[in-house]
């Protein structure tokens, strides 16, 4: 599994179609995608919106991550990160911060390579660039 992650509008995207362009066909966005089959993606794009998604519909997204970590390990997931800044002020905004930090952390324990990506130049976190 691969974790890139990083602020909005870093570069995330582009750089996942230009390392793993083969998936372009299986690439989900985590926005609009069907929960069930997104567990089946080679790349899922704004995995955070899927969390929020999961939330509405009361589906725990820890359990979601841990499983799609088993049964997808070798897919890329990317994200952002929302830890930083400003603390929401809504409960229901903090509750998806705190539960984006944990799939997050979730996925990067798991994962073979993290990379940040930030002002579209990556860094190797955890394992190595492709």
């Amino acid at each position: 599994m691969t974790l890139i992650t990083g602020p909005a509008f870093q570069g995330k995207l582009e750089y996942s179609k230009k390392h793993w362009p083969e998936s372009i066909e299986k690439y989900f966005d985590g926005e609009t995608c069907d929960y069930a089959l997104a567990k089946g993606a080679d790349v899922i794009n704004n995995y955070h919106h899927l969390i929020r998604r999961l939330l509405d519909k009361s589906i725990d997204p820890v359990a979601y991550t841990d499983e799609l970590i088993r049964i997808n390990p070798c897919c890329v997931v990317i994200m952002n990160d929302i830890g930083s800044g400003v603390i929401p002020i809504e409960k229901k905004d903090r509750i998806w911060r705190e539960a984006v930090g944990r799939c997050g952390c979730l996925i990067a324990e798991n994962a073979g390579r993290v990379i940040r990506v930030m002002c579209g130049i990556p860094t190797a976190i955890k394992g190595d660039l492709p």
